[in-house]
């Protein structure tokens, strides 16, 4: 019976083996044919080819940012016709002192005596010498002026023409960037033909050229995308020795620029070390390279210290701690067999210092070094998420500013218009999960092959994938707090978007999930990943090209006759030496179009020039004529100038007004259960001025007045009359 038994189970048996033979033997068939192999020279210039037409359509997209910037202000500004006044105008806030310190520069006799009065500057502030290139990371100023008048381009074109020129063509360079970074993770460059539209679209989004030229991100965003356009080179697989070196240069001179250009770019640095950090926990191959780019902080942290005459900001930087600890625990790193408990345990105690060291290391250096810079942000942020309340006027109105508020369903709006949204969000939960799925294979002790084909389907194994997924999780989670930071976050939704739709390693993961049996999965993830950007492609262009095309031929006017009005009258009858008073905005227009010493400046990085903007926007709140009279003196104000908006200001956002503010921190409304109401008698001051009686004649003269400013003079004697 046995033998029966034996004897029918071994023709299956046979049978089994004689079939996966066949398959084998065909297989071995099939690789055995010789497949008609290209010559090495044809496959050479295929692909030196492919890289030239990449990179002359990620330069002419660049080109054609700026050709569009170019043509989109002047339709705005209409900037050709207008006189030099009239131009500077359009500067407003911030924007408006970096680029009067550019005149200044081209002002100087010298390039040293330019460089020593900024760095003594005693002509802006009334009171104050401030270290302009400290404060205010002026370089880029300092060099367009140097530029301008080495290429001899002051008998070319105009400072103003130059300077924006610089400003455009940094965009275009930013645009550039986003296209190879696209392009680098996804193999093809329609990937970045694809992140330059949607950037376009949504550029009301990803940028704040249009409005603020002259702003500091505008100069460091594009050093930014080029420094991360570097980093995803270098951390890529298989790369040879010299794209290895020339992205590592790359890398360390776009984060030093960075750095240098822009006094908050160290935060920005500090989320995209959290990233590299994350990475090299989970992918451990990457940890050499992550170690090579904490140099690069280290280095530029350094340097960009002593460049910006030892700013104490980047020491008590927390990019400077984590780094720091990171280094440290890396030269204490324990060794132990790989698979084992202790291993485990000595990789849990390690993930314990990089969490505690970094905060151990930066009170530390707190202790030592004055970090009066940053009390200010720490304060906000305690605001902020609702740790503190407080009535303190600036901090309030800071939490009031657009920019620092969770972004509007306007903006989610838009970005789901231009299907960004759906896409960005469809790729990253398919890169998530496949991260998580090879993070699962790895814990349960499954060995990581050497190279990942197309073929196996996990774009969660690759380390440019995984830094950049877990960079803009962060970027994109401060983004939802505050509304400015969208301007670093959008972009990078746009880049990671493109390169999902455009690559098939990313579709070949979603196939092999779902395991399709009637088409080859290869070719199927080949054919979406030419055909859905195209789709994108072609819808984009019939909904919002013909928006773009009318933009540039409609015609708009900015024009404010009133601030016009204000300057000429002030650089035609104030004196010289006379100080102005008002709120920082104005002022800064003031110290850029008249060159007239101001009280106040736009500036929030500055504890003194907070408290003063605080202390001269007590015109707009219920002090008496005396108590004004006694804060302009003591910042020697010989002009004070109120402005009809903001003393009727009917905002939409109740309790955001500067006058609610005012009246909040002066105790004057209830801010909590439990105040006390302050009853003041005096009326709002900017309104009793205007009345001209007893005593705001006193200690304040009209001398100039139109629909949108008054301006008073102070008295230096003061007359009691009845």
């Amino acid at each position: 019976m046995a033998k029966e038994e034996g004897s029918s189970v071994e023709p299956r048996q046979r049978k089994k083996q004689r079939t996966s033979g066949s398959q084998e033997a065909k297989a071995e068939k099939i690789r055995r044919t010789p497949a008609p192999e290209r010559a090495p020279k044809y496959v050479s210039f295929q692909r030196f080819a492919k890289i030239v037409i990449g990179c002359l359509a990620a330069v002419i997209s660049g080109m054609m940012h700026v050709f569009y910037l170019s043509a989109y202000h002047e339709r705005k500004f209409w900037f050709s016709n207008r006189q030099e006044l009239e131009r500077e105008i359009t500067f407003q806030g911030d924007s408006a002192i970096y680029y009067s310190y550019y005149k200044d520069m081209l002002k100087a006799p010298s390039f040293e005596r330019g460089v020593y009065e900024l760095t003594h500057n005693n002509k802006t502030v009334s009171l104050k010498t401030i270290n302009a290139m400290q404060r205010m990371a002026l370089y880029p100023e300092l060099i367009a002026s140097v530029l301008y008048q080495a290429t001899g381009s002051n008998e070319v074109i105009e400072p103003v023409y130059f300077y924006i020129g610089i400003v455009f063509g940094l965009q275009g360079m930013y645009v550039t960037a986003l296209f190879v970074t696209s392009w680098l993770m996804s193999g093809t460059w329609l990937a970045g033909m694809l992140t330059v539209a949607w950037f376009l679209i949504n550029r009301v989004d990803t940028t704040r050229i249009e409005y603020s030229i002259p702003l500091r991100e505008n100069w460091a965003l594009p050093y930014f995308a080029c420094q991360v356009a570097a980093l995803t080179g270098y951390l890529k697989r298989n790369l040879n020795t010299y794209a290895e070196r020339f992205c590592y240069l790359l890398l360390s001179t776009s984060t030093y620029t960075f750095m240098m250009v822009w006094e908050y770019s160290h935060y920005v640095l500090f989320l995209q070390a959290v990233s590299l950090l994350l990475l090299d926990i989970f992918s451990v191959e990457q940890s050499d390279k992550v170690y090579e780019v904490y140099k690069v902080y280290i280095f530029s942290l350094f340097l960009g210290y002593l460049l910006q005459f030892e700013n104490p900001a980047l020491l008590v930087s927390p990019l400077l701690s984590l780094v720091g600890a990171f280094m440290l625990v890396k030269c204490l790193q324990l060794n132990g067999k790989k698979g084992t408990f202790v291993a485990k345990v000595i990789k849990v105690f390690e993930f314990y210092l990089l969490c505690t060291l970094p905060v151990t290391l930066n009170l530390i250096v707190k202790m030592f070094v004055p970090h009066k810079e940053n009390e200010h942000v720490l304060k906000f942020l305690e605001v902020k998420f609702g740790l503190n309340m407080t009535k303190n006027f600036t901090l309030n109105w800071l939490l009031c500013q657009e920019s620092l508020q969770a972004p509007s369903q306007d903006f989610f709006f838009r970005l789901t218009q231009s299907s960004l949204l759906p896409f960005y969000v469809l790729v990253l939960i398919i890169c998530l999960l496949s991260m998580t799925q090879v993070f699962f294979r790895r814990m349960s002790g499954k060995s990581k092959k050497e190279t990942v084909t197309l073929e196996d389907g996990r774009i969660g194994e690759r380390p440019e994938i995984i830094y950049h997924v877990i960079h803009t999780l962060l970027l994109g989670s401060l983004a939802m707090l505050m509304e400015g930071l969208k301007f670093i976050w959008t972009p990078y939704v746009c880049m990671l978007a493109a390169f999902g739709v455009c690559s098939p390693e990313l579709w070949m993961t979603l196939l092999k999930w779902l395991r399709l049996r009637t088409v080859h999965p290869m070719l199927l993830a080949l054919i979406l990943s030419m055909a859905v950007p195209t789709i994108i492609g072609l819808s984009l262009w019939k909904e919002f090209f013909p928006r773009l095309i009318t933009e540039l031929t409609e015609l708009q006017e900015f024009y404010d006759p009133d601030t016009v009005e204000l300057m000429t009258w002030i650089k035609r009858q104030a004196p010289v030496a006379a100080v102005f008073a008002g709120s920082p905005q104005l002022m800064a227009v003031i110290k850029l179009c008249t060159g007239w010493t101001v009280t106040s400046l736009p500036l929030y990085s500055d504890d003194d020039l907070l408290q003063r903007n605080e202390n001269i926007y007590q015109i707009y709140s219920k002090r008496s004529a005396e108590d004004i009279y006694k804060i302009l003196t003591s910042y020697k104000a010989n002009y004070l100038i109120v402005e009809d908006a903001i003393c009727n200001e009917m905002g939409t956002t109740r309790g955001c007004r500067v006058k609610d503010l005012l009246d909040i921190a002066n105790g004057h409304v209830v801010f909590e259960e439990g105040d006390k109401l302050t009853y003041s008698k005096y009326g709002r001051f900017c309104h009793e001025v205007k009345i001209n009686y007893s005593p705001y004649v006193n200690y304040f003269t009209r001398v100039y007045w139109n629909r949108s400013y008054f301006v008073y003079k102070v008295n230096t004697v003061i007359s009691f009359q009845s």
